[in-house]
């Protein structure tokens, strides 16, 4: 199994998302690539930590490659916005792919410039190495599907 660390806008959405993929085995919502411990989604955003809501996903390489993964996550948001998605607005709210190692590295940058070459309004996300992944409260963990509600922004017709 492998990982992977998206954070496309609202985490409820991104999570349901990710969960309709085959060989996605585990989701996860939590804060990474700010700078303070153990944050809590209150001190998350109120803008001061620095921290992405962002989906951890383990993921069988033999059933979904990487790419399609990083693909995926480029379809289900917009990535020319900075700091927000649909209704949602603030830093935690950043199109970011925080990798593992220098081969999901090349793959997210891959993508990100085949993006580029589509001719919309420059891409925005942020490829970054993975940072400490802190999990969200219990309450933000499938969410969309405990409440069926939380979909956001994401066009859950392209999965």
């Amino acid at each position: 199994m492998n990982k992977a660390v998206f954070a496309a806008g609202c985490f409820w959405g991104v999570q349901y998302y990710f969960d309709q993929v085959p060989g996605v085995v585990k989701t996860t919502v939590g804060y990474t690539g700010g700078r303070t411990e153990n944050p809590t989604y209150e001190q998350v955003c109120g803008h001061t930590t620095g921290y992405a809501e962002a989906v951890e996903l383990v993921f069988d390489p033999n059933t979904v490659s990487y790419d399609t993964l990083v693909q995926h996550f480029f379809r289900m948001h917009d990535p020319t916005q900075i700091n927000r998605q649909g209704p949602d607005v603030g830093d935690q709210y950043r199109s970011a792919i925080f990798y593992f190692g220098e081969e999901q590295q090349v793959a997210a940058e891959r993508a990100r410039n085949e993006h580029k070459m589509l001719g919309k309004a420059p891409i925005v996300t942020q490829i970054v190495p993975a940072a400490r992944f802190y999990e969200a409260e219990e309450y933000h963990q499938k969410y969309a599907e405990k409440t069926g509600q939380g979909m956001c922004h994401i066009p859950y017709k392209d999965i």
